[in-house]
């Protein structure tokens, strides 16, 4: 008797999972009817295999791109000797990450959790302890969170909370209380807002989600400032740019003073869950066994995948392939702007890069991964393109190349359904005239 094959093994179609994911997964996100099955560096197959240029490397996850050897030689490894072990206990990997990860960052102490939004709500958790018992000249707690205005930090209910952008905010209201938003690099505004009675300043050095927009130095500065003087938490949430991703290994240090923590994810463990949060000793030591913990942040298995990626960019200099890469993407897209008045601005610094466009971006993406390109689109109109760090000069001008085509193909749709759009609306206008007599 033939033996059955188990579901777990057995090859299902396309059609079977997108049928599957449409009855039992909750409906949160909007997914082309492609389905992804492998990759190979800056390369990933579809369940037909048809091969797609990665510039999105899983919104800035896949930094080595995908089954990278060191990668997959390391989760091999310990996958067979422990991929867990209790906080209660020590593992090999854990306190090893935590001194490289200081090296890096500047600063002293690590908190390992599993996301970006959990390093979030524990940098949030050490600002109010490090505050807790404080209280204003005026005699009010100093338990005020100030975050920026266009900011996206996440969907846990603290990280929401200084999220700024109210589609993600109305559902889940009332948040956490306390937060107050800062306009966008607007300094006066900031020393408006800042005093005695705020315990956290959060900001990203350059914001992701919101559109590839960089903090300027001045904001920065003054930031730092007045943090010092009213002894707030200057928290920079560096998820998406850090760790390499500017070609610095993390985005403030080109600010040239430090933040009082930071939070990182994203890349981390080159595809797999970890996230943190990094301090210095001042803040860090508000932190004492039992106020914050986590079952399964920093196990052995993500720790040493992570160590690997952090040796990776390193040994093979890929900060300044970052770089380099960076330059020579930013060219090609900005010569191309100069083509095509949809573009308003090109904005960004190594492989962190927005194209802000007049017009929606939505059919752009559509048009992309129909050319076998993959990017995404934030904020309705600008384009984000987050390619892994190994990309080469070729893939470069593959890019360039395609994206040419996007350009002028979506650009000639937009250009047809604003057209029929007036011709709808001219027409509107006799009879939306005879209505009203």
């Amino acid at each position: 008797m033939a033996k059955k094959k188990s579901t777990t093994t057995a090859r299902l179609s396309p059609a079977k999972i997108r049928a599957d994911e449409a009855r039992y997964v909750m409906n949160t996100y909007r997914r082309p009817p492609v389905v992804f099955t492998h990759g190979r560096g800056c390369r990933l197959y579809d369940s037909q295999g048809r091969e797609y240029l990665d510039f999105l490397a899983g919104i800035a996850v896949n930094a080595l791109g995908h089954a990278h050897p060191r990668i997959v030689r390391a989760i091999r490894r310990e996958a067979g000797r422990a991929t867990h072990v209790s906080n209660l206990f020590h593992n090999p990997y854990q306190a090893r990450l935590a001194r490289k990860l200081a090296e890096w960052s500047g600063l002293d102490r690590v908190f390992f959790a599993n996301s970006g939004a959990e390093a979030i709500e524990g940098a949030l958790k050490l600002a109010r302890a490090h505050a807790h018992g404080k209280t204003s000249a005026s005699g009010a707690p100093k338990t005020r969170i100030l975050a920026l205005e266009n900011s996206f930090h996440g969907r846990t209910m603290g990280a929401l909370s200084i999220t700024h952008t109210q589609k993600y905010r109305e559902p889940f209201a009332p948040l956490i209380p306390g937060v107050e938003f800062v306009r966008f690099n607007d300094v006066t505004d900031l020393e408006a807002k800042f005093d005695d009675t705020v315990c956290a300043l959060v900001v990203e050095p350059i914001q992701g989600e919101g559109g590839i927009v960089p903090l300027s130095e001045a904001f920065w500065q003054r930031a730092r400032a007045l943090a010092t003087q009213y002894d707030a938490a200057l928290i920079a949430d560096e998820i998406q740019s850090g760790l390499g991703r500017t070609g610095r290994k993390f985005a403030y240090q080109r600010f040239g003073s430090l933040p009082d923590v930071v939070t990182i994810a994203k890349p981390l463990a080159a595809g797999l869950p970890l996230g943190a949060f990094l301090a210095s000793e001042r803040f860090a030591s508000a932190l004492t066994p039992g106020l914050h913990g986590s079952t399964f942040g920093g196990g052995p298995l993500v720790c040493a995948v992570a160590l690997e990626f952090l040796t990776v960019v390193e040994e093979e200099d890929l900060l300044a392939n970052v770089r380099a890469r960076g330059a020579e993407l930013r060219g090609g897209i900005e010569k191309l702007a100069a083509r095509h008045e949809f573009i308003r601005e090109v904005r960004g610094e190594g492989l962190i890069l927005g194209i802000d466009l007049v017009i929606e971006g939505a059919p752009f993406v559509k048009e992309a991964l129909r050319r076998s390109l993959l990017i995404n689109c934030t904020h309705d109109h600008i384009l984000r393109l987050l390619p892994p760090f190994i990309i080469s000069s070729r893939d470069v001008a593959e890019f360039l190349k395609r994206f040419e085509a996007v350009l002028k193909r979506a650009a000639k749709s937009a250009a047809a359904a604003s057209s029929q759009g007036a011709q709808a609306a001219a027409h509107a206008q006799p009879i939306l005239r005879a209505a009203a007599r």
